[in-house]
């Protein structure tokens, strides 16, 4: 937890990023005009623009506060648009995935499915809109305009992305885990270990549609994995990530372990029928829940070495 001198420390760390990110959202919110004439343009400019501030905080987390980001599996390919999907825990999974992004250069090009509710924000809702952020309800009939407007870009204009989603829809806590069991015995679905169930309608309309951007050429499938003590898949909380500093600080096994696991899938391999795709997803949360098992067995393993 952060100490008194860790909050002071983290307000003047995060000040400026905080004031660079308004005005980034200000110039975001002037090129919404310009849109409609020079599309192109305009996301390169506010691609750039996501860029700096997201590289900024990136920097804030791993170089001020001392995280330590590991992976495993795939290597990804330097400037490839994909589909890319994750588990969702805390607001530290942003920076798992942006450490990925960074590394195939590609960081300004994440696009986040983000809720509806935020377009009504002043500045950010619109720095939002203008980024090219799908601001969705997922409810996806009622979702469609909104879908095609995104789609349009990666498609038609064949803008260069990563198209990030938690199929989750929300981030896992124990009692969600309840509830996913609980729908997965009444729906006769297998229920994934450590994870929610995910929800594929979302999945298969963006792969439907991405499959016809020729740039889009594979789905990233992330599993994020956290470690601090004895506990698993507890993160740090969105101030502990700004403001505490050696994050990652070993030395009473009480640090926090940052690992995200990759897999690349080519998308001409993915099914082409609905319940296909809806069942590939699933197929991967429950090799995912595995993988998290396997991960808790090993750093148990090792915590148990330092007593």
């Amino acid at each position: 937890m952060a100490s008194p001198v860790d909050h002071v420390r983290g307000v003047i760390i995060v000040f400026p990023w905080l004031a660079w990110i308004f005005t980034v959202d200000v110039i975001l919110s002037a090129l919404l005009p310009f849109l409609p004439f020079v599309p192109d343009v305009c996301y390169n400019i506010s691609s750039a623009l996501a860029e700096s501030g997201w590289a900024w905080i990136q920097l804030i987390f791993t170089n001020a506060n001392g995280a330590v980001i590991t992976d495993s599996g795939d290597v990804l390919p330097r400037g490839e648009s994909a589909i890319v999907v994750a588990n969702h825990v805390g607001w530290s999974d942003f920076y798992m995935i942006q450490a990925l992004a960074m590394r195939a250069g590609m960081l300004g090009r994440c696009r986040y499915f983000a809720k509806t509710q935020l377009k009504w924000v002043p500045f950010l809702g619109w720095g939002l809109w203008a980024l090219g952020m799908p601001l969705i309800s997922r409810r996806w009939d009622r979702d469609q305009k909104e879908l095609d407007r995104v789609f349009a870009g990666i498609v038609e204009r064949r803008w260069p992305t990563w198209l990030v989603s938690f199929s989750e829809a929300t981030r896992y806590t124990p009692s969600k885990y309840q509830d996913s069991m609980a729908w997965c015995t009444e729906h006769n679905r297998p229920q994934p270990q450590h994870l929610l169930y995910p929800r594929t309608k979302g999945f298969v309309t963006t792969v439907k549609h991405l499959r016809k951007a020729p740039q889009v050429k594979a789905v990233y499938d992330l599993t994020i994995a956290y470690e601090k003590g004895s506990k698993f898949q507890i993160p740090p909380s969105m101030w502990e990530t700004l403001s505490v500093p050696r994050l990652s600080d070993r030395k009473n096994g009480e640090g926090y372990r940052f690992h995200v696991h990759v897999r690349r899938f080519p998308l001409v391999e993915l099914p082409t029928k609905d319940d296909e795709l809806a069942k590939w997803l699933e197929t991967r949360w429950v090799e995912k829940g595995i993988w998290l098992e396997q991960k808790r067995l090993e750093w148990a393993e090792s915590q148990a070495e330092l007593k």
